[in-house]
């Protein structure tokens, strides 16, 4: 049958692949209108953002658990459906609070359901078709990220049935259908099962421990610092207190953990984490500048969605061009990534005060160049020198800080802005932000210096005692 063709099951499983992070793009251009369609608050707004994002970060680990135990197939077509509905909750809602939890449902689906697209694409393709899939599959999030803001702005623009922001998520219902449909006639029944289990407590502990983190920050500028807000950040505290405990106790009684704290004796793998939670706290500057285009310079979201293509085209382009960038800057990639990204914020701080359209677009281009090859980058390094076993939790533990990072600009910095828009401007909020975002990038730089001489050393030593293998052969001889 042509659909059981493993390029074809490729087509519709990337076709379901960008569904999820499409949804974290195309949303943006959309909150000025959610807002006043729903009479959201500005803290609603955030975590209409951060919580998908949350949701996404602490389900991914244990989403590629549950394939391994209830099978791929299975799994996917559970998470796709959930995404399904979750958006089509989305696109329905009434309130801010449905709204909300639509929004935590699809994190949660799609964090389900993309593990198991790189586990069956791993199972279908031999070593030498996963170049070009692999390839294809990194080349659809960055398309996500390319036109995600612009697509979500071209469905407003087009009002599609008079429903307005609503289609942006209500889009993902036929093209989800299809996929599924697909999924059901295609996948092959992988149903090898693992005798592992779900760490079901440590999931909870730490979902609970970041959304108290995370929703307090959300509201501090509406609600000031409150014995509420303290506790729940006291609640945080203790609950991913509670998470370290439970994981390692697991790990003493030889059961599966979500996070093997052990992996954290890797340098590289520490400082990358740490690196990614700075470095995708730019998160927030994707809600900032819908925001500021629409409500301060009165441009429509197509208008809006336009300018923001360059992002879209640096992105692509550096993401494709980072294998070479890689072997001209070794190692210091990821510095001179960091330092184009912050260059592009610092542009733009200037290009505020002395507005130039071509100089705008211009400074978007260097930004999503920068975004392009730190991401490549960040998480190259980071898993550099990892053993076998530790990889796929070593790339789940990095993937879920780039998404918690993210969260936290959204709600911290996020604050700070609408902050300031409600005592002064926008254009001083957005200011502040551009700066906010260029300090945690400077952070992240140094920080990366330090990963950088790090595995330049490792790699030396690693080089030496080759080197001194083969003259003590040679000896031998």
């Amino acid at each position: 049958m042509m659909f059981k063709n493993k390029w074809y099951i490729l087509l519709f499983l990337l076709l379901a692949t960008v569904l999820s992070p499409l949804d974290f793009y195309i949303v943006n251009l959309a909150l000025p209108s959610i807002q006043h369609s729903l009479k959201s608050s500005n803290s609603e707004l955030q975590m209409i953002v951060s919580f998908y994002t949350c949701a996404y970060a602490v389900f991914q680990i244990s989403g590629g658990r549950f394939g391994d135990i209830y099978g791929r197939k299975k799994i996917f077509v559970i998470g796709l459906t959930g995404f399904i509905c979750s958006s089509v909750l989305c696109g329905i809602s009434q309130s801010s609070v449905i709204m909300i939890l639509g929004r935590v449902l699809q994190g949660v689906s799609g964090a389900v359901m993309i593990p198991q697209v790189l586990a069956i694409l791993h199972a279908l393709f031999d070593e030498r078709e996963k170049r070009l899939v692999m390839a294809l599959y990194s080349f659809t999030f960055g398309i996500a990220a390319a036109l995600g803001q612009y697509l979500g702005a071209l469905l407003i623009e087009w009002n599609v049935f008079n429903l307005g922001w609503r289609v942006i998520f209500l889009v993902n219902l036929p093209v989800g259908l299809f996929a599924l449909i697909m999924a059901v006639i295609a996948l092959p029944k992988q149903e090898t099962k693992s005798s592992e289990q779900v760490d079901y407590r440590g999931t909870l502990l730490l979902s609970f421990g970041l959304i108290s983190f995370i929703y307090p920050l959300t509201t501090i500028v509406e609600q000031g610092v409150q014995i509420r807000t303290v506790l729940y950040l006291f609640v945080s505290a203790l609950s991913l207190y509670l998470f370290f405990r439970v994981e390692n106790k697991r790990k003493k009684q030889d059961k599966s953990v979500l996070v093997n704290f052990d992996i954290f004796k890797f340098k590289n793998l520490k400082l990358g984490v740490i690196v990614s939670f700075l470095y995708y706290a730019s998160g927030v500057f994707y809600l900032v500048l819908g925001i500021y285009l629409q409500e301060n310079l009165h441009w429509t979201s197509m208008e809006a969605g336009k300018a923001i293509i360059p992002f879209g085209i640096g992105f692509i382009v550096m993401s494709l061009c980072s294998s070479m960038m890689s072997a001209f800057f070794k190692q210091a990639v990821l510095s001179f990534g960091l330092i184009l990204y912050g260059l592009g914020f610092l542009l733009l701080l200037y290009t505020l005060y002395n507005f130039s359209l071509f100089f705008f677009k211009f400074n978007l281009f260097v930004i999503g160049c920068g975004m392009g090859l730190t991401l490549a980058s960040v998480v190259r390094l980071s898993l550099s020198n990892i053993p076998v076993q530790f990889a796929g939790l070593a790339s789940g533990v990095v993937n879920c800080g780039l998404q918690i990072g993210s969260a936290f600009g959204v709600a911290a910095i996020g604050s700070v802005f609408f902050g300031i828009v409600n005592t002064v401007d926008y254009t001083l909020a957005f200011a502040v932000v551009l700066i906010l975002i260029s300090l945690f990038l400077l952070i992240a730089l140094l920080l990366s210096f330090s990963l950088t001489r790090h595995l330049s050393s490792t790699l030396l030593t690693l080089n030496s005692l080759r080197n001194f293998d083969q003259n003590e052969e040679k000896a031998s001889e």
